[in-house]
Protein backbone atom coordinates (compact mmCIF):
# COMPACT_ATOMS: atom_id res chain seq x y z
CA UNK A 1 0.00 0.00 0.00
CA UNK A 2 1.51 3.39 -0.85
CA UNK A 3 1.87 6.41 1.05
CA UNK A 4 -0.75 7.97 -0.72
CA UNK A 5 -3.23 5.21 0.10
CA UNK A 6 -2.48 5.19 4.03
CA UNK A 7 -2.69 9.04 4.36
CA UNK A 8 -5.80 9.13 2.55
CA UNK A 9 -7.19 6.51 4.15
CA UNK A 10 -6.01 8.65 7.41
CA UNK A 11 -7.24 11.53 6.57
CA UNK A 12 -11.25 9.35 5.85
CA UNK A 13 -11.04 8.33 9.51
CA UNK A 14 -9.99 11.50 10.83
CA UNK A 15 -13.18 13.40 8.98
CA UNK A 16 -15.74 10.58 9.46
CA UNK A 17 -14.67 10.89 13.46
CA UNK A 18 -15.12 14.14 13.48
CA UNK A 19 -18.03 14.26 11.40
CA UNK A 20 -19.57 12.13 14.33
CA UNK A 21 -18.74 13.88 17.64
CA UNK A 22 -19.37 16.98 16.13
CA UNK A 23 -16.19 19.00 15.65
CA UNK A 24 -16.25 20.04 19.44
CA UNK A 25 -13.54 21.46 21.03
CA UNK A 26 -11.58 19.84 23.55
CA UNK A 27 -8.86 22.14 24.77
CA UNK A 28 -6.36 20.45 27.32
CA UNK A 29 -7.36 21.98 31.03
CA UNK A 30 -4.44 24.56 31.76
CA UNK A 31 -2.54 22.41 34.32
CA UNK A 32 -2.33 19.66 32.01
CA UNK A 33 -0.13 21.63 28.71
CA UNK A 34 3.01 23.81 28.48
CA UNK A 35 3.94 25.94 25.95
CA UNK A 36 7.23 25.17 24.01
CA UNK A 37 9.36 25.37 20.81
CA UNK A 38 8.65 21.51 20.08
CA UNK A 39 5.60 20.02 21.53
CA UNK A 40 5.06 16.72 23.13
CA UNK A 41 1.82 14.77 23.64
CA UNK A 42 0.86 12.46 26.58
CA UNK A 43 -1.76 10.21 26.60
CA UNK A 44 -2.63 8.14 29.34
CA UNK A 45 -5.74 6.61 31.55
CA UNK A 46 -6.30 9.27 33.97
CA UNK A 47 -9.99 7.86 34.56
CA UNK A 48 -11.83 4.30 34.35
CA UNK A 49 -13.43 3.48 31.14
CA UNK A 50 -17.52 3.47 31.54
CA UNK A 51 -19.36 0.32 31.20
CA UNK A 52 -22.41 1.13 30.79
CA UNK A 53 -24.63 0.03 28.40
CA UNK A 54 -24.66 2.62 24.96
CA UNK A 55 -27.28 2.73 22.53
CA UNK A 56 -26.09 5.47 20.44
CA UNK A 57 -22.21 6.81 19.98
CA UNK A 58 -21.93 9.45 22.83
CA UNK A 59 -18.19 10.38 24.21
CA UNK A 60 -17.26 9.67 27.09
CA UNK A 61 -17.19 11.62 30.24
CA UNK A 62 -13.89 11.15 31.84
CA UNK A 63 -14.04 13.21 35.31
CA UNK A 64 -16.97 11.64 37.00
CA UNK A 65 -17.09 10.41 40.63
CA UNK A 66 -15.15 7.37 41.83
CA UNK A 67 -13.27 6.77 38.58
CA UNK A 68 -10.42 7.95 39.01
CA UNK A 69 -6.73 5.48 37.81
CA UNK A 70 -3.69 6.11 39.95
CA UNK A 71 -1.62 4.02 37.80
CA UNK A 72 -2.44 6.67 34.72
CA UNK A 73 -2.03 9.94 37.33
CA UNK A 74 1.94 8.33 37.97
CA UNK A 75 2.55 8.12 34.35
CA UNK A 76 0.95 11.45 33.83
CA UNK A 77 3.24 13.12 36.31
CA UNK A 78 6.54 10.67 35.34
CA UNK A 79 6.12 12.63 31.71
CA UNK A 80 5.90 16.09 33.32
CA UNK A 81 8.93 15.44 35.55
CA UNK A 82 10.76 13.99 32.54
CA UNK A 83 10.00 17.54 30.41
CA UNK A 84 10.66 20.01 33.27
CA UNK A 85 13.80 18.02 33.98
CA UNK A 86 15.08 18.63 30.68
CA UNK A 87 13.71 21.96 30.54
CA UNK A 88 16.02 22.51 33.60
CA UNK A 89 19.40 21.65 32.45
CA UNK A 90 21.40 23.67 30.30
CA UNK A 91 23.30 20.66 28.81
CA UNK A 92 20.29 18.59 27.76
CA UNK A 93 19.00 20.77 25.16
CA UNK A 94 20.29 24.04 25.11
CA UNK A 95 18.33 26.68 23.53
CA UNK A 96 15.28 24.58 22.84
CA UNK A 97 12.02 24.77 25.28
CA UNK A 98 9.92 21.26 24.99
CA UNK A 99 6.45 21.76 25.73
CA UNK A 100 3.59 19.23 26.28
CA UNK A 101 -0.36 18.17 26.07
CA UNK A 102 -1.43 15.81 28.56
CA UNK A 103 -4.41 14.37 27.99
CA UNK A 104 -6.99 12.02 29.41
CA UNK A 105 -8.33 9.00 27.42
CA UNK A 106 -10.03 7.02 29.21
CA UNK A 107 -12.02 5.38 26.53
CA UNK A 108 -11.66 4.70 22.97
CA UNK A 109 -14.11 7.74 22.46
CA UNK A 110 -11.84 9.90 24.38
CA UNK A 111 -8.60 8.17 22.84
CA UNK A 112 -9.99 9.21 19.24
CA UNK A 113 -11.31 12.75 20.39
CA UNK A 114 -7.55 13.04 21.65
CA UNK A 115 -5.59 12.13 18.44
CA UNK A 116 -8.11 14.39 16.36
CA UNK A 117 -7.02 17.21 18.62
CA UNK A 118 -3.24 16.32 17.82
CA UNK A 119 -3.69 16.52 14.07
CA UNK A 120 -5.21 19.83 14.15
CA UNK A 121 -3.30 22.51 12.98
CA UNK A 122 -3.94 26.37 15.09
CA UNK A 123 -6.99 25.10 16.29
CA UNK A 124 -9.15 24.24 13.43
CA UNK A 125 -11.65 20.75 13.74
CA UNK A 126 -10.18 19.08 10.61
CA UNK A 127 -6.47 18.74 9.22
CA UNK A 128 -6.10 18.30 6.07
CA UNK A 129 -3.03 15.48 5.30
CA UNK A 130 0.44 17.34 4.14
CA UNK A 131 0.55 16.58 0.24
CA UNK A 132 4.65 17.06 0.78
CA UNK A 133 5.81 15.02 3.54
CA UNK A 134 9.18 16.24 2.67
CA UNK A 135 7.81 20.52 3.36
CA UNK A 136 5.50 19.05 6.40
CA UNK A 137 6.40 20.18 10.21
CA UNK A 138 3.69 19.02 12.53
CA UNK A 139 2.63 21.20 15.52
CA UNK A 140 3.96 17.59 17.65
CA UNK A 141 6.70 16.07 17.33
CA UNK A 142 6.24 13.16 19.16
CA UNK A 143 3.35 11.07 21.13
CA UNK A 144 3.79 8.91 24.07
CA UNK A 145 1.10 6.80 24.72
CA UNK A 146 -1.78 5.20 25.13
CA UNK A 147 -0.66 2.54 27.46
CA UNK A 148 -2.90 -0.20 25.76
CA UNK A 149 -2.39 -1.84 22.86
CA UNK A 150 -5.96 -1.50 21.24
CA UNK A 151 -5.80 2.30 21.61
CA UNK A 152 -2.27 2.61 20.41
CA UNK A 153 -3.15 0.78 17.04
CA UNK A 154 -6.28 3.12 16.77
CA UNK A 155 -4.05 6.69 17.58
CA UNK A 156 -0.87 5.23 15.32
CA UNK A 157 -3.43 4.66 12.36
CA UNK A 158 -4.41 7.76 12.65
CA UNK A 159 -1.12 9.62 13.50
CA UNK A 160 1.27 7.68 10.14
CA UNK A 161 -0.37 10.19 7.56
CA UNK A 162 0.69 13.16 9.12
CA UNK A 163 4.29 12.26 10.03
CA UNK A 164 4.15 12.33 14.03
CA UNK A 165 6.62 10.31 15.27
CA UNK A 166 7.04 7.84 19.32
CA UNK A 167 10.95 9.93 18.91
CA UNK A 168 13.18 13.21 18.18
CA UNK A 169 15.57 13.32 16.02
CA UNK A 170 17.86 15.73 18.56
CA UNK A 171 17.26 12.10 20.29
CA UNK A 172 20.90 10.91 18.62
CA UNK A 173 22.25 13.53 20.00
CA UNK A 174 21.78 12.83 23.80
CA UNK A 175 24.44 12.42 26.12
CA UNK A 176 24.80 12.81 29.71
CA UNK A 177 25.29 11.73 32.66
CA UNK A 178 22.45 10.88 34.97
CA UNK A 179 22.93 9.74 38.91
CA UNK A 180 26.71 8.73 37.58
CA UNK A 181 25.45 6.76 34.63
CA UNK A 182 25.75 7.86 31.26
CA UNK A 183 22.45 8.37 29.23
CA UNK A 184 22.88 8.17 25.52
CA UNK A 185 21.05 6.08 22.28
CA UNK A 186 22.23 4.49 19.20
CA UNK A 187 21.08 5.12 15.38
CA UNK A 188 18.04 3.16 16.31
CA UNK A 189 16.89 5.05 19.31
CA UNK A 190 17.50 2.55 21.70
CA UNK A 191 19.76 3.38 24.67
CA UNK A 192 23.60 2.61 24.77
CA UNK A 193 23.48 2.29 28.52
CA UNK A 194 21.60 -0.45 30.86
CA UNK A 195 19.19 -0.06 32.90
CA UNK A 196 17.85 -1.61 36.18
CA UNK A 197 14.35 -4.31 36.23
CA UNK A 198 11.79 -2.74 38.94
CA UNK A 199 9.07 -4.55 40.51
CA UNK A 200 6.46 -2.00 41.71
CA UNK A 201 4.41 -3.07 45.14
CA UNK A 202 1.06 -1.26 45.71
CA UNK A 203 -0.54 -1.67 49.02
CA UNK A 204 -3.29 0.16 49.19
CA UNK A 205 -2.67 3.85 48.09
CA UNK A 206 1.22 3.59 49.02
CA UNK A 207 4.11 2.11 46.74
CA UNK A 208 7.27 1.17 46.46
CA UNK A 209 9.72 -0.54 44.13
CA UNK A 210 12.79 -2.67 44.22
CA UNK A 211 15.48 -3.77 42.10
CA UNK A 212 15.21 -7.25 40.87
CA UNK A 213 17.66 -7.75 37.37
CA UNK A 214 19.37 -5.66 34.94
CA UNK A 215 19.84 -5.45 31.65
CA UNK A 216 23.65 -3.93 29.67
CA UNK A 217 23.88 -3.50 26.09
CA UNK A 218 27.63 -4.27 25.96
CA UNK A 219 28.14 -6.99 26.69
CA UNK A 220 24.31 -7.58 25.66
CA UNK A 221 22.73 -9.35 28.98
CA UNK A 222 19.83 -9.51 30.72
CA UNK A 223 19.68 -10.35 34.62
CA UNK A 224 16.64 -11.20 36.72
CA UNK A 225 16.36 -12.79 39.93
CA UNK A 226 12.87 -14.68 40.24
CA UNK A 227 13.44 -15.08 44.15
CA UNK A 228 12.75 -11.30 43.98
CA UNK A 229 9.42 -11.00 42.52
CA UNK A 230 6.51 -10.90 44.16
CA UNK A 231 3.65 -12.42 42.56
CA UNK A 232 -0.17 -11.23 43.48
CA UNK A 233 -1.29 -14.78 42.74
CA UNK A 234 -2.21 -17.41 45.50
CA UNK A 235 1.06 -18.79 47.56
CA UNK A 236 3.09 -16.35 45.25
CA UNK A 237 2.09 -18.66 42.07
CA UNK A 238 3.56 -16.99 38.69
CA UNK A 239 0.32 -16.12 36.57
CA UNK A 240 -0.30 -17.26 32.90
CA UNK A 241 1.31 -15.40 30.74
CA UNK A 242 0.21 -16.14 27.28
CA UNK A 243 -2.58 -15.01 25.16
CA UNK A 244 -4.12 -18.64 24.44
CA UNK A 245 -4.45 -21.76 26.65
CA UNK A 246 -2.69 -24.65 24.71
CA UNK A 247 -4.82 -26.68 23.01
CA UNK A 248 -6.12 -30.31 22.77
CA UNK A 249 -4.68 -33.29 21.50
CA UNK A 250 -5.25 -33.43 18.10
CA UNK A 251 -5.68 -30.00 17.29
CA UNK A 252 -3.62 -27.06 15.91
CA UNK A 253 -2.60 -24.16 16.89
CA UNK A 254 -4.17 -21.13 14.27
CA UNK A 255 -1.88 -18.00 14.35
CA UNK A 256 -4.62 -14.66 15.39
CA UNK A 257 -3.02 -11.57 14.76
CA UNK A 258 0.77 -11.29 14.86
CA UNK A 259 1.98 -12.72 17.83
CA UNK A 260 2.49 -16.77 18.20
CA UNK A 261 1.28 -16.85 21.46
CA UNK A 262 -2.45 -15.60 20.27
CA UNK A 263 -3.90 -18.86 18.39
CA UNK A 264 -6.85 -20.41 17.67
CA UNK A 265 -7.21 -24.46 18.48
CA UNK A 266 -8.50 -26.35 15.25
CA UNK A 267 -9.04 -29.92 15.16
CA UNK A 268 -7.22 -32.10 12.47
CA UNK A 269 -9.20 -33.10 9.63
CA UNK A 270 -9.44 -36.95 9.15
CA UNK A 271 -6.92 -37.97 7.39
CA UNK A 272 -4.35 -35.95 8.85
CA UNK A 273 -2.65 -35.85 12.26
CA UNK A 274 -0.63 -33.31 14.79
CA UNK A 275 3.03 -33.99 14.66
CA UNK A 276 4.31 -32.71 18.32
CA UNK A 277 7.32 -30.94 16.90
CA UNK A 278 5.42 -28.57 14.73
CA UNK A 279 1.79 -27.80 16.70
CA UNK A 280 1.02 -24.95 13.90
CA UNK A 281 -0.21 -27.88 11.02
CA UNK A 282 -2.00 -30.84 10.31
CA UNK A 283 0.18 -33.28 8.49
CA UNK A 284 -1.67 -35.76 5.94
CA UNK A 285 -0.99 -39.37 7.11
CA UNK A 286 1.00 -41.79 3.97
CA UNK A 287 -1.05 -44.11 1.20
CA UNK A 288 -1.35 -46.98 3.12
CA UNK A 289 -2.32 -45.12 6.41
CA UNK A 290 -5.16 -43.51 7.92
CA UNK A 291 -6.02 -40.97 11.18
CA UNK A 292 -9.44 -40.18 12.78
CA UNK A 293 -10.26 -36.45 13.29
CA UNK A 294 -7.70 -35.04 16.63
CA UNK A 295 -5.29 -37.25 16.04
CA UNK A 296 -1.95 -37.40 16.85
CA UNK A 297 -0.59 -40.13 14.73
CA UNK A 298 -1.53 -42.44 11.75
CA UNK A 299 -2.44 -45.87 12.31
CA UNK A 300 -1.69 -49.16 9.39
CA UNK A 301 -5.00 -49.14 7.06
CA UNK A 302 -6.14 -52.45 6.58
CA UNK A 303 -6.35 -54.56 3.59
CA UNK A 304 -9.50 -56.11 3.10
CA UNK A 305 -10.96 -58.61 -0.07
CA UNK A 306 -13.04 -61.29 -0.31
CA UNK A 307 -11.58 -63.96 1.40
CA UNK A 308 -11.90 -67.71 0.87
CA UNK A 309 -12.34 -67.97 4.60
CA UNK A 310 -15.31 -65.58 5.01
CA UNK A 311 -18.89 -67.40 6.06
CA UNK A 312 -20.09 -65.44 2.78
CA UNK A 313 -17.94 -66.95 0.41
CA UNK A 314 -18.73 -70.44 1.78
CA UNK A 315 -22.21 -70.12 1.10
CA UNK A 316 -21.22 -68.49 -2.74
CA UNK A 317 -18.95 -71.56 -2.89
CA UNK A 318 -21.07 -74.16 -1.69
CA UNK A 319 -24.38 -72.68 -4.35
CA UNK A 320 -22.04 -72.39 -7.15
CA UNK A 321 -20.68 -76.17 -6.82
CA UNK A 322 -24.02 -77.58 -6.32
CA UNK A 323 -25.22 -76.22 -9.61
CA UNK A 324 -22.15 -77.24 -11.42
CA UNK A 325 -23.14 -80.90 -9.79
CA UNK A 326 -26.41 -80.46 -11.02
CA UNK A 327 -25.16 -79.28 -14.65
CA UNK A 328 -23.02 -82.41 -14.52
CA UNK A 329 -25.81 -84.92 -13.56
CA UNK A 330 -28.19 -83.27 -16.46
CA UNK A 331 -25.39 -83.50 -19.02
CA UNK A 332 -25.52 -87.34 -17.94
CA UNK A 333 -29.18 -87.84 -17.40
CA UNK A 334 -29.46 -86.18 -20.97
CA UNK A 335 -26.95 -88.25 -22.69
CA UNK A 336 -28.69 -91.82 -21.26
CA UNK A 337 -31.84 -90.54 -22.50
CA UNK A 338 -30.67 -88.68 -26.06
CA UNK A 339 -33.09 -90.21 -28.10
CA UNK A 340 -35.89 -89.72 -26.22
CA UNK A 341 -38.85 -87.15 -27.22
CA UNK A 342 -38.08 -84.87 -24.01
CA UNK A 343 -34.52 -84.66 -25.10
CA UNK A 344 -35.20 -83.95 -28.55
CA UNK A 345 -37.48 -81.40 -27.65
CA UNK A 346 -35.58 -79.85 -25.75
CA UNK A 347 -32.78 -79.42 -28.73
CA UNK A 348 -30.93 -82.64 -28.83
CA UNK A 349 -27.27 -82.07 -29.12
CA UNK A 350 -27.78 -78.60 -28.67
CA UNK A 351 -28.46 -79.10 -24.84
CA UNK A 352 -25.02 -80.22 -24.03
CA UNK A 353 -23.81 -76.75 -25.37
CA UNK A 354 -25.81 -75.33 -23.34
CA UNK A 355 -25.03 -76.99 -20.36
CA UNK A 356 -21.76 -76.22 -21.43
CA UNK A 357 -22.05 -72.75 -21.53
CA UNK A 358 -23.40 -72.26 -17.92
CA UNK A 359 -20.80 -74.70 -16.46
CA UNK A 360 -18.52 -72.52 -18.30
CA UNK A 361 -19.94 -69.03 -16.71
CA UNK A 362 -20.40 -70.36 -13.19
CA UNK A 363 -16.40 -71.27 -13.28
CA UNK A 364 -15.72 -67.54 -13.68
CA UNK A 365 -16.90 -66.93 -10.68
CA UNK A 366 -14.40 -68.29 -8.57
CA UNK A 367 -12.06 -65.61 -9.69
CA UNK A 368 -14.35 -63.09 -7.63
CA UNK A 369 -13.12 -64.81 -4.11
CA UNK A 370 -9.96 -64.18 -2.68
CA UNK A 371 -7.00 -61.35 -3.74
CA UNK A 372 -7.42 -60.37 -6.95
CA UNK A 373 -5.05 -61.51 -9.17
CA UNK A 374 -4.22 -60.52 -12.93
CA UNK A 375 -5.25 -63.57 -14.68
CA UNK A 376 -8.75 -63.41 -12.38
CA UNK A 377 -9.49 -59.91 -13.20
CA UNK A 378 -8.89 -60.86 -16.88
CA UNK A 379 -11.33 -63.87 -16.42
CA UNK A 380 -14.01 -63.71 -14.11
CA UNK A 381 -16.68 -61.16 -15.85
CA UNK A 382 -15.67 -62.39 -19.18
CA UNK A 383 -15.79 -65.63 -18.76
CA UNK A 384 -19.47 -65.23 -17.09
CA UNK A 385 -20.48 -62.80 -19.49
CA UNK A 386 -19.70 -65.05 -22.90
CA UNK A 387 -20.64 -68.18 -21.17
CA UNK A 388 -24.05 -66.61 -20.44
CA UNK A 389 -24.42 -65.22 -24.10
CA UNK A 390 -23.62 -68.85 -25.60
CA UNK A 391 -26.56 -70.04 -23.39
CA UNK A 392 -28.80 -67.73 -25.08
CA UNK A 393 -28.04 -67.30 -28.46
CA UNK A 394 -28.97 -71.30 -27.97
CA UNK A 395 -32.28 -70.96 -26.36
CA UNK A 396 -33.16 -68.10 -28.49
CA UNK A 397 -32.91 -70.06 -31.85
CA UNK A 398 -34.09 -73.34 -30.16
CA UNK A 399 -37.36 -70.81 -29.44
CA UNK A 400 -37.67 -69.61 -32.96
CA UNK A 401 -37.41 -72.88 -34.07
CA UNK A 402 -40.38 -74.12 -32.25
CA UNK A 403 -42.38 -71.09 -33.10
CA UNK A 404 -41.17 -71.23 -36.68
CA UNK A 405 -42.24 -74.86 -37.14
CA UNK A 406 -45.48 -74.87 -35.86
CA UNK A 407 -46.56 -71.45 -37.08
CA UNK A 408 -44.60 -70.62 -40.61
CA UNK A 409 -42.94 -73.44 -41.74
CA UNK A 410 -46.11 -74.09 -44.27
CA UNK A 411 -46.83 -70.82 -45.28
CA UNK A 412 -42.71 -70.23 -46.21
CA UNK A 413 -41.41 -73.32 -47.02
CA UNK A 414 -39.07 -72.02 -48.98
CA UNK A 415 -37.21 -70.17 -46.08
CA UNK A 416 -37.52 -73.76 -43.84
CA UNK A 417 -36.15 -75.69 -46.29
CA UNK A 418 -33.22 -73.12 -46.63
CA UNK A 419 -32.84 -72.66 -42.98
CA UNK A 420 -32.94 -76.75 -42.44
CA UNK A 421 -30.11 -77.13 -45.24
CA UNK A 422 -27.93 -74.74 -43.85
CA UNK A 423 -27.79 -75.27 -40.67
CA UNK A 424 -29.27 -71.92 -39.51
CA UNK A 425 -29.58 -72.78 -36.02
CA UNK A 426 -26.48 -73.52 -35.90
CA UNK A 427 -25.05 -71.01 -37.79
CA UNK A 428 -27.07 -67.85 -35.14
CA UNK A 429 -25.34 -69.71 -32.10
CA UNK A 430 -21.79 -69.46 -33.95
CA UNK A 431 -22.30 -65.92 -35.06
CA UNK A 432 -24.05 -64.79 -31.87
CA UNK A 433 -21.30 -66.22 -29.62
CA UNK A 434 -18.48 -64.67 -31.98
CA UNK A 435 -19.98 -61.11 -31.59
CA UNK A 436 -19.88 -61.60 -27.97
CA UNK A 437 -16.27 -62.91 -28.00
CA UNK A 438 -15.33 -60.02 -30.27
CA UNK A 439 -16.80 -57.53 -27.48
CA UNK A 440 -15.40 -59.13 -24.70
CA UNK A 441 -11.61 -59.28 -26.17
CA UNK A 442 -12.19 -55.48 -27.08
CA UNK A 443 -12.97 -55.02 -23.83
CA UNK A 444 -9.74 -57.06 -22.23
CA UNK A 445 -7.65 -55.10 -24.25
CA UNK A 446 -9.03 -51.24 -24.09
CA UNK A 447 -10.23 -51.76 -20.83
CA UNK A 448 -7.67 -54.21 -19.29
CA UNK A 449 -8.75 -55.22 -15.99
CA UNK A 450 -5.76 -55.44 -13.01
CA UNK A 451 -5.74 -55.85 -9.57
CA UNK A 452 -5.71 -52.53 -8.06
CA UNK A 453 -5.81 -50.98 -4.43
CA UNK A 454 -8.69 -48.59 -3.47
CA UNK A 455 -7.72 -45.71 -0.96
CA UNK A 456 -10.87 -43.42 -1.11
CA UNK A 457 -13.82 -45.75 -0.61
CA UNK A 458 -12.82 -45.99 3.24
CA UNK A 459 -10.27 -43.92 4.89
CA UNK A 460 -9.06 -46.86 7.48
CA UNK A 461 -8.87 -49.35 4.64
CA UNK A 462 -7.27 -50.47 1.37
CA UNK A 463 -9.95 -52.15 -0.57
CA UNK A 464 -8.48 -55.15 -3.18
CA UNK A 465 -10.11 -55.58 -6.36
CA UNK A 466 -9.77 -55.31 -10.03
CA UNK A 467 -9.82 -51.86 -12.12
CA UNK A 468 -12.62 -51.11 -14.38
CA UNK A 469 -14.68 -53.31 -12.82
CA UNK A 470 -17.67 -51.30 -14.72
CA UNK A 471 -15.86 -49.93 -17.55
CA UNK A 472 -17.67 -49.52 -21.04
CA UNK A 473 -16.43 -52.55 -22.35
CA UNK A 474 -18.16 -54.79 -20.05
CA UNK A 475 -21.10 -52.79 -20.45
CA UNK A 476 -21.23 -52.96 -23.90
CA UNK A 477 -21.16 -56.51 -22.98
CA UNK A 478 -24.07 -56.73 -20.45
CA UNK A 479 -26.11 -54.67 -23.19
CA UNK A 480 -25.48 -57.41 -25.86
CA UNK A 481 -26.63 -60.35 -23.16
CA UNK A 482 -29.73 -58.05 -22.58
CA UNK A 483 -30.29 -57.95 -26.15
CA UNK A 484 -30.25 -61.80 -26.27
CA UNK A 485 -32.40 -62.37 -23.29
CA UNK A 486 -34.73 -59.77 -24.90
CA UNK A 487 -35.02 -61.89 -27.96
CA UNK A 488 -35.14 -64.84 -26.03
CA UNK A 489 -37.94 -63.86 -24.37
CA UNK A 490 -40.11 -62.91 -27.58
CA UNK A 491 -39.76 -65.96 -29.10
CA UNK A 492 -40.62 -67.96 -25.94
CA UNK A 493 -43.95 -65.31 -25.31
CA UNK A 494 -44.73 -65.50 -29.45
CA UNK A 495 -44.70 -69.73 -28.96
CA UNK A 496 -47.31 -69.62 -25.64
CA UNK A 497 -50.29 -71.68 -27.51
CA UNK A 498 -48.17 -74.29 -28.32
CA UNK A 499 -48.49 -77.92 -27.76
CA UNK A 500 -47.90 -78.38 -23.81
CA UNK A 501 -44.97 -80.36 -24.51
CA UNK A 502 -43.04 -77.68 -26.78
CA UNK A 503 -44.65 -74.58 -24.58
CA UNK A 504 -41.91 -73.32 -21.87
CA UNK A 505 -43.21 -69.28 -22.13
CA UNK A 506 -43.89 -69.71 -18.13
CA UNK A 507 -40.37 -71.42 -17.34
CA UNK A 508 -38.72 -69.47 -19.70
CA UNK A 509 -40.14 -65.89 -18.78
CA UNK A 510 -39.73 -66.80 -15.11
CA UNK A 511 -36.03 -67.57 -15.71
CA UNK A 512 -35.45 -64.29 -17.56
CA UNK A 513 -37.17 -62.44 -15.64
CA UNK A 514 -35.19 -63.51 -12.42
CA UNK A 515 -32.13 -62.66 -14.35
CA UNK A 516 -33.03 -58.58 -15.01
CA UNK A 517 -33.80 -58.26 -11.37
CA UNK A 518 -30.38 -59.78 -9.79
CA UNK A 519 -29.00 -57.31 -12.19
CA UNK A 520 -30.55 -54.29 -11.53
CA UNK A 521 -30.29 -55.00 -7.88
CA UNK A 522 -26.99 -55.14 -8.41
CA UNK A 523 -26.45 -52.02 -10.40
CA UNK A 524 -28.56 -50.34 -7.45
CA UNK A 525 -26.47 -52.20 -5.04
CA UNK A 526 -22.94 -50.86 -6.05
CA UNK A 527 -24.24 -47.46 -6.95
CA UNK A 528 -24.35 -46.77 -3.48
CA UNK A 529 -21.88 -49.26 -1.72
CA UNK A 530 -18.45 -49.62 -3.08
CA UNK A 531 -16.34 -51.42 -0.38
CA UNK A 532 -15.37 -55.50 0.44
CA UNK A 533 -18.21 -56.82 -0.37
CA UNK A 534 -18.73 -55.69 -3.77
CA UNK A 535 -16.89 -58.70 -5.61
CA UNK A 536 -20.24 -60.75 -2.97
CA UNK A 537 -22.88 -59.29 -4.64
CA UNK A 538 -21.11 -59.84 -8.29
CA UNK A 539 -21.10 -63.03 -7.77
CA UNK A 540 -24.70 -63.39 -6.18
CA UNK A 541 -26.05 -61.30 -9.00
CA UNK A 542 -23.99 -63.57 -11.73
CA UNK A 543 -24.89 -66.75 -10.05
CA UNK A 544 -28.52 -66.10 -10.40
CA UNK A 545 -28.57 -65.64 -13.48
CA UNK A 546 -27.15 -68.87 -14.22
CA UNK A 547 -29.21 -70.90 -11.94
CA UNK A 548 -32.31 -68.88 -13.13
CA UNK A 549 -31.28 -69.50 -16.64
CA UNK A 550 -30.85 -73.89 -15.50
CA UNK A 551 -33.92 -73.98 -13.57
CA UNK A 552 -36.31 -72.60 -16.05
CA UNK A 553 -34.90 -74.78 -18.81
CA UNK A 554 -33.52 -78.27 -17.42
CA UNK A 555 -35.26 -78.69 -14.58
CA UNK A 556 -39.25 -79.20 -15.91
CA UNK A 557 -37.35 -81.80 -18.36
CA UNK A 558 -35.35 -83.74 -15.18
CA UNK A 559 -38.27 -83.99 -13.91
CA UNK A 560 -40.10 -85.60 -16.62
CA UNK A 561 -37.57 -87.95 -17.44
CA UNK A 562 -37.21 -88.82 -13.83
CA UNK A 563 -40.68 -88.81 -12.20
CA UNK A 564 -42.70 -88.71 -15.33
CA UNK A 565 -41.98 -91.48 -17.68
CA UNK A 566 -45.25 -91.53 -19.05
CA UNK A 567 -45.08 -88.16 -20.76
CA UNK A 568 -41.79 -89.52 -22.07
CA UNK A 569 -43.26 -90.73 -24.97
CA UNK A 570 -43.87 -90.45 -28.75
CA UNK A 571 -47.58 -91.28 -28.64
CA UNK A 572 -47.91 -88.22 -26.05
CA UNK A 573 -46.27 -85.86 -28.13
CA UNK A 574 -48.13 -87.26 -31.22
CA UNK A 575 -51.40 -86.58 -28.95
CA UNK A 576 -50.15 -83.07 -28.51
CA UNK A 577 -49.44 -81.72 -31.47
CA UNK A 578 -52.63 -83.50 -33.18
CA UNK A 579 -54.68 -81.95 -30.55
CA UNK A 580 -52.94 -78.19 -31.36
CA UNK A 581 -52.85 -78.47 -34.82
CA UNK A 582 -56.78 -79.15 -34.90
CA UNK A 583 -57.21 -76.21 -32.80
CA UNK A 584 -54.78 -74.22 -35.11
CA UNK A 585 -56.99 -75.30 -38.19
CA UNK A 586 -60.17 -74.55 -36.56
CA UNK A 587 -58.88 -70.55 -36.20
Amino acid sequence: MSLWTVQLLGLQLSLSCCWTLGCQDMEPAPEFNLPGDYLVVGMFSLHSDCVEVRRRPTVTHCDRPNSFNGHGYHHFQAMRFAIEEINNSTALLPNVTLGYELYDVCSESANVYATLRVISLLGACCSKVPGSPSHHSPEAVAVIGPDTTQRAATTASLLSPFLVPLLLEELYKVNFLLHKDTVAFNNKGDPLSGYDIIAWDWNGPNWSFRVIGSSTWYPLRLNINKTKIKWHGKSNQVPMSVCSSDCAEGHQRVIVGFHHCCFECVPCEAGTFLNKSDLHSCWPCGKEEWAPEESQTCFPRTVVFLTWHEPISWVLLAANMLLQLLLAGTAGLFAWHLDTPVVRSAGGRLCFLMIGSLAGGSCGLYGFLGEPTSLACLLRQALFTLGFAIFLSCLTVRSFQLVFIFKFSAKVPTFYHAWVQNHGAGLFVVISSMIQLLICLTWLVAWTPRPSREYHRFPQLVVLDCTQANSPGFLLAFAYNGLLSVSAFTCSYVGKDLPENYNEAKCVTFSLLLNFVSWIAFFTTTSVYQGQYVPAVNVLAAFSSLSSGFGGYFLPKCYVILFRPDLNSTEHFQASIQNYTRRFCST
